[in-house]
């Protein structure tokens, strides 16, 4: 079916099954559909399509960006950032009398203060603080879940890794990639209580899984956020 709603059109399909609710999914190259109760009229479909419209158009368009990879950023106002879980827009502002570049959540915007206006300054001013971010995360969520374990980390670093998450040697030293900063808090944690688990099962064998799930049990929904916004986590 096509439905046409604020100018924008979308083609969808509906299925109808033993169910009490209707369900919208978007596959990973963009193809809706619609679940919904044997009997529902067409117009309750549309209505609850026009209802998640902006979300659906914003899913289609994070579909299409992932196709063809990141946009690269650009450092001037309004760019968007991810902190925590959600795109933040950058303010910023130039001052000579700073110390040290640095960058501050307001908490609608990341205002980032330089010397110097350059792309250059501004990433790296904004590197830092997720790097300073991810470090005050991993540390208060390894010692949330600490009570889950009778060993403890011997150390806890920040790293610039382009291929893990996180990782925990031999040794007990738990490494986490600064970019963690950008996810939900409670992907945060799902990466911190995987690689604490491996201080106690130093493989990926079937107790570790089972130890995670216990901790954990809804951990697979964390790992699909990792894998389908990695992308977005950049600066």
């Amino acid at each position: 079916m096509i439905h046409t709603y604020s100018g924008k059109t979308i083609r969808f399909e509906i299925k109808y099954k033993n169910r009490t609710s209707i369900g919208i999914s978007i596959d990973s190259y963009g193809n809706i559909e619609v679940q919904a109760p044997k009997g529902t009229p067409d117009e309750r479909v549309l209505q609850l399509l026009e209802e998640k419209w902006n979300l659906i158009q914003q899913k289609l368009k994070e579909m299409k960006e992932r196709q063809h990879g990141p946009q690269e950023k650009v450092y001037e106002h309004g760019e968007g950032f991810l902190y925590l879980g959600n795109t933040y827009p950058i303010q910023i502002f130039q001052d000579l009398n700073i110390e040290q570049d640095h960058v501050v959540f307001e908490g609608e915007k990341l205002l980032i203060y330089v010397k110097l206006l350059e792309d250059e300054k501004i990433k790296q001013a904004l590197k830092r603080f997720y790097y300073q971010q991810c470090k005050a995360l991993v540390e208060k969520s390894v010692s949330s879940y600490q009570s889950n374990f009778k060993t403890k980390p011997r150390s806890i670093r920040i790293s610039d890794s382009k291929t893990t998450w996180g990782t925990c040697d031999s040794k007990l030293q738990l490494t986490f990639n600064w970019r963690l900063a950008m996810a939900p808090p409670e992907v945060i944690n799902y990466v911190v209580v995987h690689e604490m688990c491996h201080m106690v099962h130093l493989n990926h064998d079937r107790s570790f899984w089972r130890l995670v799930g216990k901790i954990m049990p809804d951990y697979i929904e964390k790992e699909n956020w990792l894998a389908l916004s990695n992308w977005r986590m950049t600066v």
